[in-house]
């Protein structure tokens, strides 16, 4: 054989070894690098879902709103005419009593408002007579301070007192001092009037409540 020949059949064993070698190396590359791309996209790439979960949108409701303003409260009292009118005492108002029916020693009572604001006569008037023990007996039930006679200045109540009939067990005086119910510890300074020959039985005199008028306190 030439040397030509033995050249040509080495080269051709040479690129047959060449093309062996080559083909499964390549296969081979390609088929790892495309499963680990694979496993890599299905276990290290997050899922949408993943990602939603990891990056909460922003809700509108997350938004503090603003806080309503607080509305101003009332003023106390403003809207009722009576939450400054307080118990008439003496230094409120003047005071007569007048003789209305001599067998039963009846005096009418009668207070005025001097003041310059509006006051209540609460309750029975507190009537002692001269320098005998104790005060008059009170006749007749009175509203409650709610209801009590509102007194505008200028304006009056009355009450009618009554000493009682002669019956031999009383004294006669003559004169009588009234102070008001405040419902309250106010000391006030007796108002007196003039009763001349008022006998006083101990077991029947008695004063009614605060009335609108005269002629209600009388016929009480």
């Amino acid at each position: 054989m030439s040397t030509a020949l033995k050249a040509a059949i080495a080269l051709a064993a040479v690129a047959a070894l060449a093309l062996t070698a080559c083909g499964p190396t390549e296969d081979g590359a390609a088929g790892p690098t495309a499963s680990g791309s694979a496993s890599a996209s299905a276990s290290g790439s997050p899922s949408a879902s993943t990602s939603a979960s990891a990056s909460p949108a922003k809700s509108a409701s997350a938004k503090p709103s603003k806080a309503a303003s607080p509305s101003k409260p009332p003023t106390p009292g403003s809207t009722d005419p009576d939450y400054d009118v307080f118990p008439c005492s003496t230094f409120d108002v003047t005071f007569t009593a007048t003789l209305a029916e001599p067998t039963t020693s009846s005096y009418l009572l009668k207070i005025t408002n001097k003041g310059t604001k509006a006051c209540r006569a609460l309750g029975h008037p507190v009537v002692t007579f001269g320098d005998l023990d104790g005060q008059a007996t009170e006749r007749g039930a009175a509203p409650g301070i709610e209801d009590a006679i509102r007194l505008e200045p200028g304006q009056s109540a009355y009450a009618g007192l009554m000493g009682g009939a002669k019956d031999g067990k009383g004294k006669t005086v003559n004169s009588i001092a009234l102070t008001m119910n405040t419902e309250s510890d106010l000391k006030q300074t007796p108002l007196k009037a003039s009763t001349p020959g008022l006998y006083v039985s101990p077991d029947k005199n008695s004063v009614t409540a605060w009335m609108n008028n005269a002629e209600d306190a009388l016929s009480l």
